[in-house]
């Protein structure tokens, strides 16, 4: 491959994938995609999701589609109608359909001029409603969505109504059939049209060729693939049943006398409690996504916008950026946006933690979803739709749900495997009692064989891993953390060490000058060259200096010294603000500040020297305070067993105040921004799993290095991009929290694991030998998944 080429950006996808019912089936799905060109691809069974990175100059979204369904699986769509106005010809319908027809993530659209309306056919995942309607409004036509009589059903809940309507009639037909087989076992006599073979055989056929016609459909697009499902071992045990029963019973044709051996009722049996199992199982799943759920409820449904001087109750998915949104006290706050008429206080407790409501003033930032408190406001809409606040911790949260933790890999390889083996011991075991232990007896060798292809579905395997990572990231996200994927789920269960940032991590990062010892004129020189600095510490200055009244002038020059301080040109003047390194690079005589400085930096005061043109004019300190829950944050870290370290760019004598007040004992300071990911590799390489806290900036590369990186959320985006882990609200007893959490939800996975693995390594054998009927063995594969299920739902109880 090229340099070119592997410089080029992938573009990600997530796609809905149908049709799969096992391990085997997702393992093939990735394993195929995996194949094409410039494409990586990780499929998760639970979800039923594919997410795709892809090289766009190699690979379409379409290539995809039809790559996914070429193997015999479904790509989700979802269907919208919309009412299309100011259509006038043919030439306006034929536009907007090659226009809609080109975007990625529409599978189809179709403009119909004559009863003006589009009807599209589109990803869910990729394209939105929304994006639709402003894509035919972006061409001069305007749209809406069609009315619908009835509510729209999700494709969950149609799927389970489907499922409860196979089951009961499945139910009612096998039940006579349950009958014959009690008078089997404890030998009841009944009428003798229940042990009439073509009766059974009347019941058994809609069950096997009409309910049960899904495994077929499912087998044969497996083989016609090159793999094998959980739907080729259904197929092949309750196909042999049936199969040999009809034989039988034809065998009665002209012969009034003979005895058949019938099995119908293990076929009906069997596909009654698959279908039994896969119904309890896909109800629990629908439970593992509540976290997603309680997100989306909080979403608001109108929005108050003032448009001509006059306020409208419009539809949420209408509002555009740039509109201007009244919000009254005790409504939730539509979109994000900025404060630009009024005042008020808003909890944001449903977003960031912070249980304390926050004012909010005119230019203050307000979040979409959070309830405004007390005042009336206007605001003008920043971000919309998919780019809001909620819609991102949405999106993180269904990414993180969506992925693969690199324990699930073992899983994988085993079940892309297991199938074909399963076959192989099914028909090794049919062969030896049909020749060494029963000789000759095909019913007995059969049954054998039967109860091995249907104690071995490996669904209970595939959904140890999955249902785990939801349900760990979704009770992650109800408490304010959110985990960009299951990777990094698992590895914070890992961790040795972690180290935290000083400044707006252990501390507010909202400082306040303590203590001045210069002039005005000097304060005037100082507080003009701070405001061009984008540091706390800065922002601390122009304040003090403002609330004295001083006036703030304009800045010739101006350059900031990381990890020094700053250089500035004001009226002809050279400013210097900054540490004692920074004065003696400059040969300023600072000596007989020492023992000021020493006093200040013992109180845990940032102390900053003040020089113009090359002479000392003062000292002004600065303090932090700590967080309220940092000594108790850290403290459970340390009760945890994890080393923790404080990593700053401050003077060792502050740092240390700063860490013995929240309790921390191994501090490393006066480090460079530059230097921070070069720390984080020293620790690591002493063989810890270390993760990095931090806020800002130049946070970033530390963040990037860690094997976890932990932003605080009230931090900077770009510290938030390159971490792992988003702690919302900065709230740092949620940080112990997270690390119980991935130790609870990897303690789980293992549990699953263990029994799923156990499962059929002891099933296997115990059908094999001729103990377990058919019908049990179907039970037991039943009960399999509903217990990994279960057990996995027990996450949502965990207390942290």
């Amino acid at each position: 491959m090229s340099k070119a080429r592997q410089m080029r950006k992938k573009k990600h996808i997530t796609l809905g994938v149908t049709g799969m019912t096992c391990a085997a089936c997702s393992a093939r799905v990735e394993k195929v995609l995996n194949k094409m060109e410039g494409v990586e691809a990780q499929v998760n069974l639970t979800t039923e999701k594919a997410n795709v990175d892809y090289d766009p100059e190699t690979t379409s979204v379409q290539d995809i589609s039809q790559r996914i369904e070429k193997i015999g699986y479904g790509v989700q769509t979802e269907k919208a109608e919309f009412d299309v106005i100011g259509m006038t010809c043919a030439a306006c319908s034929s536009r907007i359909e090659k226009v809609l027809n080109k975007q990625e993530g529409i599978k189809q659209a179709t403009v119909n001029l004559t009863n003006e309306s589009a009807q599209i056919e589109y990803n869910p995942e990729m394209v939105q409603e929304s994006d639709l309607i402003g894509k035919i409004q972006k061409l001069g036509y305007d749209a809406q969505p069609k009315a619908s009589k009835e509510e729209k059903l999700t494709h969950k809940e149609k799927e389970i109504k489907q499922m409860q309507r196979k089951l009961l009639i499945s139910a009612l037909l096998s039940l006579p059939l349950l009958v014959t087989m009690l008078d089997h076992l404890l030998g009841i006599h009944l009428p003798s049209l229940f042990m009439n073979p073509w009766f059974q055989f009347a019941l058994a056929t809609p069950i096997q060729f009409i309910i049960g016609w899904q495994f077929y459909k499912g087998a044969y697009k497996s083989l016609r693939s090159g793999g094998a499902n959980m739907d080729v071992l259904v197929t092949l045990g309750t196909s042999a049943a049936y199969f040999y029963s009809v034989y039988e019973a034809y065998k009665t044709i002209g012969n009034p006398v003979y005895v058949p051996h019938l099995y119908f009722e293990t076929s009906a049996i069997l596909i009654t409690l698959i279908l039994f199992g896969k119904y309890l199982e896909t109800s629990a799943k629908s439970r593992t996504t509540v976290a997603i759920s309680k997100l989306l409820n909080l979403q608001v449904k109108q929005a108050r916008v003032i448009r001509d001087g006059e306020e409208v109750m419009i539809p949420i998915e209408d509002v555009i950026v740039g509109d201007l949104i009244m919000v009254k006290p005790g409504e939730k706050i539509p979109v994000d946006g900025i404060v630009v008429k009024g005042r008020t206080a808003v909890d944001e407790s449903m977003i960031t933690g912070e249980s304390i409501p926050i004012e909010k003033d005119i230019e203050a930032n307000v979040i979409g979803s959070t309830l405004n408190k007390n005042g009336t406001i206007e605001m003008k809409a920043t971000r919309v739709g998919k780019d809001t606040a909620l819609a991102s911790i949405v999106k993180a949260v269904e990414d993180a749900q969506g992925s693969k933790a690199p324990i699930q890999r073992l899983a994988d390889v085993i079940s892309g495997y297991f199938v074909p083996i399963v076959v192989g011991i099914a028909f090794v075991t049919y062969i030896i009692w049909l020749v060494f232990v029963t000789p000759g007896n095909i019913e007995t060798s059969l049954i054998a064989a039967i109860a091995v292809l249907v104690i071995a579905c490996p669904c209970a395997l595939g959904l140890a891993t999955p249902t785990s990572i939801m349900v760990g990231t979704g009770k992650a996200a109800e408490n304010g953390i959110l985990f960009k994927g299951g990777e990094h789920l698992e590895r914070t269960h890992q961790l040795d060490a972690i180290i935290f940032d000083k400044t707006g991590t252990i501390t507010n990062g909202k400082p306040e000058v303590t203590d001045y010892t210069g002039d005005d004129q000097t304060l005037q020189l100082l507080a003009s060259a701070e405001n061009r600095s984008e540091h706390a510490l800065a922002e601390a200055i122009v304040t003090f200096a403002k609330e004295k009244g001083i006036a703030i002038v304009d800045v010739d020059a101006f350059t900031a010294i990381p990890g020094r301080g700053i250089k500035a040109v004001i009226k002809g003047k050279q400013v210097l603000v900054g540490t004692r390194n920074l004065m003696k690079e400059n040969k300023i005589d600072v000596t007989m500040t020492e023992k000021k400085l020493v006093d200040y930096e013992t109180e845990g005061k940032t102390a900053m020297l003040i020089a113009v043109n090359g002479k000392f004019r003062g000292i002004i300190a600065v303090a932090d305070t700590k967080k309220e829950t940092a000594h108790q944050a850290i403290q459970q870290l340390k009760d945890d067993g994890l080393e923790v370290i404080m990593l700053t760019g401050d003077n060792d004598r502050t740092a240390r105040t700063i860490a013995k007040q929240v309790g921390i004992d191994h501090v490393i300071a006066q480090v460079l921004p530059e230097e921070k990911a070069d720390k984080v590799k020293e620790i690591q390489q002493q063989g810890k799993k270390v993760a990095m806290v931090g806020d800002g900036i130049n946070d970033a590369p530390a963040l990037a290095t860690a094997d976890i990186g932990i932003a605080i959320g009230t931090g900077t985006e770009v510290a938030i991009e390159a971490a792992d882990v988003t702690i919302l609200g900065g709230e740092l007893l949620l940080i112990p929290k997270a690390i119980k959490l991935s130790h609870a939800t990897i303690k789980n996975i293992r549990q699953n694991l263990f029994w799923a693995f156990a499962y059929n390594s002891a099933g296997i054998p115990i059908a094999a030998l001729g103990l377990l009927a058919p019908w049990i063995a179907g039970a037991a594969m039943a009960f399999s998944s509903v217990s990994v299920v279960s057990n996995s739902l027990r996450l949502k109880r965990v207390k942290v």
